[in-house]
């Protein structure tokens, strides 16, 4: 049973976790609170991949650790990989007892860093707001369990549906608060996908801009910004040799379906690593499979109606974040999908998970409707 003060610890622990939220991938956000009689002693948390861990930081700042409670906010790990392993750590510093929000999902742990606790004589508590360290590391927990990363779409339309007029100009529709906003949710991705027509149509740079967006400091760590892997899906290698992508922030993947070597080598000097997919273009399942093998927990989709309504088709979309600008753009615009439907019972019902104002702009989160 746990106590006030077992909740409290739990949940700062948890705050803590959130504070690696852009910088621990491919590993999870973990925070770790230490306490004797509850009073709280020390606090750590993970803050860069291949860096001490949550337990660890958080050991370091006391003397000694005996008879304390320890609360996790992820199993400690047992195996050693670029770090020893926690759970050794714990039983080495005496705490008297451990409570953990999880178990971790990893197949390396999956309990046997809280069978390595039990077998020291420390006392263990699991799952103690579990629901809040899960969805804390959703993508994370999704990957170890044999899926794929947690997938959040982006888009930016009028009231009246358009994502750009019919010449493709687009920018920009929404204000500068919601363009921020965006940049949030790009920090907290591995990955962002995009398509080669909005890379041609936008020439951006797909990176995370810290300094346009402001945040409390806790929540990100601006003398070591992690950029996303900017993946394009790029089926003939139409990337130009001069697109912003290669101007710095971060490794660029192309997926492609093209067998032009000499193209390749151009974009590949370029910094480019390119992979070549079967078929006639990159499927989406296929994208989401390969990221997810090279460690990805969340991606992100920035893409034009086409690829967008192809991720939504295949059921891959998870979030999506449609920021609505009050302003009209012609029926003659870009929809916001490529989806043609002509009956009601073709239509796609979608839960609102949040609605909120962003400056000027409303930004939606979306869920495809369960059954």
């Amino acid at each position: 049973m746990s106590s006030l003060f077992d909740q409290q610890a739990m949940a700062r622990a948890l705050q803590l976790a959130r504070r690696g939220r852009y910088s621990t991938s491919p590993n999870p956000r973990v925070g770790c609170v230490i306490a004797r009689d509850d009073q709280v002693l020390a606090e750590g948390w993970h803050q860069w991949a291949g860096e001490g861990h949550a337990e660890v930081n958080a050991l370091a700042q006391l003397d000694s650790a005996a008879g304390c409670t320890a609360y996790v906010t992820l199993e400690p790990c047992s195996h050693y990989g670029r770090t020893p392993p926690c759970a050794e750590a714990l039983i080495k510093s005496g705490v008297a007892r451990v409570v953990v929000a999880m178990q971790d999902p990893n197949p390396q742990v999956a309990g046997r860093g809280l069978a390595m606790l039990r077998e020291a004589g420390i006392a263990v508590d699991c799952g103690l707001l579990e629901a809040d360290a899960r969805a804390l590391n959703r993508g994370f927990s999704r990957r170890m369990e044999g899926g794929l990363p947690w997938l959040t779409m982006k888009s930016a339309m009028s009231l009246d549906g358009r994502t750009a007029m019919a010449s493709g100009e687009s920018q920009w529709i929404t204000g500068p608060q919601a363009r921020a906003d965006v940049q949030r949710l790009r920090a907290q991705s591995c990955a962002i996908i995009s398509g080669i027509e909005t890379v041609l149509a936008d020439n951006a740079a797909l990176t995370v801009r810290p300094e346009s967006f402001t945040s409390p400091q806790h929540e990100y760590m601006t003398d070591r910004w992690r950029q996303p892997l900017r993946v394009i899906l790029d089926s003939q290698l139409r990337t130009p040799d001069d697109a912003r992508l290669f101007e710095g922030g971060g490794a660029i993947l192309l997926l492609t379906t093209s067998s032009d070597d000499a193209r390749r080598k151009v974009l590949e000097a370029r910094g480019a690593e390119i992979i070549v997919l079967s078929g006639d273009r990159p499927e989406p399942r296929a994208v989401m499979e390969l990221l997810s093998r090279r460690g990805c927990n969340e991606v992100m989709l920035e893409a034009g109606a086409t690829l967008s309504a192809a991720f939504w088709k295949d059921g891959l979309v998870d979030d999506w974040f449609v920021y609505t600008a009050p302003c009209l753009m012609g029926s003659a615009g870009r929809p916001l999908l490529s989806w043609p439907m002509e009956m009601m019972a073709e239509q796609q019902a979608l839960e609102i998970v949040d609605a909120r104002a962003v400056g000027r702009d409303w930004r939606w989160q979306l869920r495809a409707a369960k059954d």
